[in-house]
């Protein structure tokens, strides 16, 4: 069997060290900042060595000129038939700016710019690259181990490199979109529970309400459309190669008719055989 190989890259400050830590722990042959001329060589080694079941290589703006190769050289690595995916992590700028202060470190580009330059010029960069990663992860409001969790579950060598997990989200939208969705469905305009007396201090996890917000009819019709729209994006997603799908779905304040629907998802999508996690965001502890 030949080796996972994955490319971290993102943002400075995004967590990319951090990241590669992770890798390590989960048994990967880590390098930081290989040149990207040298990625197909380093991969074709990679593949040759039979003890590497997975290699994770960094790749910033450190890299500079080798840096800004780095698509051409990934379309190389398409063009001889190579399977890779690519990682990027970012970061809302004021929080990015708030790292680099607080670190007192600076930023690759900070030599010839402003802190807050550098930043965008970087972003500017990166965008295409953005664009083909398989997996992008926001750091703004992780913690270190929550990064390093989110990375064990989609990148465990003793998950197949094909395989995908379906990430299930429920959320308000009164509190912001989850940064990391991949897709958001709405279900505001379906009867709200909220303004029933004895369903308000309740959640979407109690019996009462999941039968409630489901004996609407537009409320079932909904939910099968979302089973039938899932049902055609899973295999896309899977030939493209992509490990996760993050699915979030959203009410008013994310504590009654997001919870059922992301909940009704999760086990329609189980019985199905499909790996599932689900996250409930506005709930206390997740619960």
């Amino acid at each position: 069997m030949s080796a996972r190989l994955v490319i971290i890259t993102g943002l400075s400050g995004a967590g990319r060290s951090e990241a590669m830590r992770a890798f390590e722990d989960l048994g990967y042959f880590c390098v930081d900042n290989l040149p990207p001329s040298l990625i197909p060589k380093f991969f074709e080694l990679i593949q040759r060595s039979p003890e590497v079941r997975g290699a994770a290589l960094v790749l910033d703006v450190r890299g500079g000129i080798f840096f800004r190769e780095l698509e051409a050289f990934l379309h190389e690595l398409d063009s001889e038939g190579v399977r890779y995916q690519v990682v990027f992590l970012e970061v809302d700028e004021e929080v990015q700016i708030r790292r680099y202060k607080e670190t007192r470190r600076r930023h690759p580009l900070e030599a010839q710019l402003s802190l807050i330059e550098a930043i965008r010029q970087e972003r500017k960069a990166l965008e295409g690259l953005r664009g083909r990663a398989d997996v992008v992860i926001n750091t703004s409001e992780m913690k270190p181990m929550q990064l390093r969790q989110r990375l064990a579950e989609l990148f465990r060598l003793d998950q197949e490199a094909g395989a995908l997990t379906v990430r299930l989200v429920s959320f308000g939208f009164k509190h912001g979109l989850p940064k990391d969705a991949d897709m958001v469905l709405d279900v505001r305009f379906l009867p709200n529970p909220h303004y029933v007396e004895g369903l308000r201090p309740k959640s979407g996890n109690d019996p009462e309400v999941r039968e409630w917000v489901l004996r609407w009819p537009v409320a079932r019709e909904t939910l099968a459309r979302f089973e039938s729209l899932i049902d055609f994006l899973l295999p896309q997603y899977q030939q493209e190669g992509k490990p996760s799908l993050t699915v979030a779905v959203g009410c008013t304040g994310g504590q009654h008719r997001s919870v059922v629907f992301a909940n009704a998802l999760a086990q329609y999508l189980k019985s199905r055989g499909q790996p599932v996690k689900v996250e409930h965001r506005e709930l206390v502890n997740g619960s």
